[in-house]
């Protein structure tokens, strides 16, 4: 068995509701085991036989049939997790600043989003395997470059952001 953690884009917000309860029958429903979700933003942790690939596919496809939205997930295991979550270039929880990690599953996806020009003032990333790490300062999310770039429909299937404290409620 290997343990997944499974990434929910875009869930509880923008008119796409679901409560995690819900979410946790579902995902039992489908077969996995060790199913838990933390927080109210799509994450699931579970268990499966099948590889990562095949566990994405379950999940888009159940998720589009049951909640009826356009669902896109990103699936790693916790070993990976781990050691994104160890990789983030920036201090931790500097006061009025927020720490992300992005997911991009695409190349193309990182590197576009590494290609905008940012005010350092306000923003920094730096790209890692599949993810760019991103800290931006606490009220600037939604507005700062970066926050208004990584919203483009183009970059929909391919991205989804999480806190790294997120992260870490993931790993416990």
């Amino acid at each position: 068995m290997t343990r997944f953690v499974v990434l929910l884009r875009g869930v509880n917000v923008r008119g796409t509701n679901m409560k995690m309860a819900d979410l946790a029958e579902l995902v039992r429903s489908l077969g996995y085991s060790d199913v838990k979700t933390v927080l109210a933003s799509g994450n699931v942790v579970l268990e499966s036989t099948d590889a990562a690939s095949a566990v994405k596919e379950t999940m888009q496809t159940a998720l589009r049939q049951k909640f009826g939205y356009e669902a896109w997930v990103q699936v790693l295991t916790t070993s990976a997790l781990e050691k994104i979550v160890a990789g983030y270039p920036f201090e931790r929880g500097r006061d009025g600043w927020h720490d992300y990690v992005m997911f991009t599953e695409k190349d193309e996806t990182r590197d576009a989003l590494l290609a905008v020009e940012l005010d350092p003032e306000l923003e920094r990333t730096a790209g890692g395997k599949g993810v760019v790490y991103w800290t931006v300062e606490r009220g600037t999310t939604l507005s700062s470059a970066l926050g208004k770039t990584m919203g483009a429909a183009k970059f929909k299937p391919w991205l989804t952001t999480r806190n790294v404290n997120t992260l870490d409620k993931l790993l416990k």
